[in-house]
């Protein structure tokens, strides 16, 4: 029997590859299947089951495409209503691949279909389960995602709180767990930056474990402090239930090559974003007018999804020659599949072709410090975490957290320089995109981020300033 976890990183994300006897099961894949054919084409084995934990917010899931070309089964736990052909298990069913067998744990709580799913080898011993987003390491999954009319949030906890203790906590100490998240994943609060544990080290450090915690302190502890989940979320969630367009399909759309006059004439005639996906320092020194940068080499997806509200908008690509497939596949794996094509030669061709250029200044930590010596009245902005913030920021810093920036637009000035940071300049720049194309053009970018201010002799603090930003 062979288990594998195809861990994405830029996704906090993890799907499982399983290989028993020449069939093989695929677990939460991500939407381009060709690396699950290619593992099967390489071990001589066929896909049986694409196995769903629950209906994903956070991604596109790749179990349509990868069932189509593969003709296994879609398999969901109970109470799944997808809108297309689907095995729906019954809780405690077992489902064999090669001599390895797949058993059913219905575990409602971060949705009320979410499935664990355990897994046994060829001797009958229970090996590890695949818990999506019901148990993480370090952490449970939110049970805000799937609130209904009929449904709160501490109901939806009080259903996990169940699972956990009726369907989990009870399996042997021994059980690997494998979660379909990691750190950085918006699923979770305080997720652990380990992709794998043992169950039981789990029930000794998981807060959520914790052997004498009554439901009510389980409820009130796993909905504390739930930020909103990202907008694009509802609209994954309806992609994975309902279904989507063939990725070939998407690809070949979204890498159509434009030269520089039919890119031009693409954004005028679709009112397209133009995302520009370069370096936070290349996009600084030149970029298209009333761009945005959002780096690939960050947390690309989750900020494209957190700040791009409707999936259905049409995109337009400035990527560094040789990497646009890369973006093309990572805006499909959170639903934005409506990108028109890319730009020909990057942005060098564009500035070739004698086309408008803007920028935005950045400034090293040793410049802003130089600036706040010279006047301290200086407008600061972080854009970081509400809890980076609280725990240390420049002193009289201003909060306005990139995830919800365009709240803040209002009570920004637009005379006034505005010195935007965050941890180490990736989320700033972004930030500085934004506000640059919504008429901001009094943005500093302070490079380095609050990791090299905290270096200089700028004053810092971890009391909560009193902001004008509302």
């Amino acid at each position: 029997m062979k288990v594998e976890q195809i861990y994405t990183g830029c996704l906090a994300q993890g799907a499982y590859y399983i290989e028993s006897n020449g069939e093989a099961a695929v677990i939460d894949p991500l939407r381009e299947v060709k690396p699950y054919i290619e593992r099967t084409e390489k071990d001589n084995a066929s896909i049986k089951y694409v196995f769903e934990t629950h209906f994903h917010a956070d991604f596109v899931s790749g179990h349509l495409d990868l069932a189509k070309a593969t003709g296994a089964s879609i398999v969901f736990g109970p109470n799944a209503q997808p809108k297309f052909d689907a095995y729906i298990a019954t809780d405690g069913e077992e489902l064999k691949v090669g001599k390895a067998t797949i058993k059913v744990l219905h575990t409602p709580g971060h949705t009320m279909e979410s499935t664990t799913y355990l897994l046994l080898d060829e001797n009958g011993k229970e090996y590890a389960i695949f818990s999506g987003d019901t148990l993480f390491i370090g952490d449970v999954g939110r049970p805000d995602l799937a609130v209904k009319s009929d449904i709160t949030e501490e109901q939806l906890a009080g259903h996990l709180f169940d699972s956990l203790r009726n369907k989990i906590m009870p399996l042997p100490n021994d059980l690997i767990v494998y979660p379909a998240h990691g750190a950085g994943s918006a699923c979770g609060k305080n997720m652990s930056k380990e992709t794998f544990d043992l169950l039981g080290n789990q029930k000794k450090t998981n807060y959520a474990l914790r052997a004498d915690m009554t439901k009510e302190e389980f409820v009130k502890e796993v909905t504390d402090g739930l930020m909103p989940p990202p907008g694009y979320f509802p609209m994954n969630v309806k992609m994975n239930r309902d279904g989507y367009a063939n990725i070939n399909d998407v690809m070949a759309q979204g890498l159509r090559e434009l030269a520089p006059a039919a890119f031009e004439a693409a954004a005028n005639e679709t009112g397209a974003l133009v995302l520009d996906t370069r370096t936070p320092a290349e996009f600084a020194k030149g970029f298209i007018p009333n761009s945005i940068n959002i780096g690939i080499n960050g947390g690309f997806a989750p900020w494209v999804g957190a700040l791009i509200p409707d999936v259905q908008q049409p995109i337009l690509i400035v990527a560094e020659p040789g990497r646009e497939e890369e973006v093309v596949t990572r805006l499909a794996r959170v639903g934005y599949d409506n990108a028109l094509g890319f730009l020909k030669g990057g942005f060098e061709s564009w500035k070739e072709a004698g086309k408008e250029t803007d920028m935005i200044r950045s400034i090293t930590p040793a410049q802003f410090e130089s600036a706040y010596t010279e006047d301290n009245t200086i407008k600061m902005v972080d854009v970081r975490k509400p809890g980076e913030y609280q725990a240390e920021h420049v002193e009289a810093a201003q909060h306005a957290p990139l995830d919800y920036l365009n709240n803040y637009l209002a009570e920004l000035s637009t005379e006034q320089d505005l010195y935007l940071y965050c941890a180490g300049g990736y989320r700033s720049m972004i930030a500085a995109s934004i506000l640059k194309a919504r008429g901001f053009d009094n943005v500093i970018n302070v490079e380095g981020g609050y990791k090299e201010i905290a270096k200089t002799s700028i004053p810092t603090t971890n009391y909560i300033c009193p902001s004008t930003i509302k």
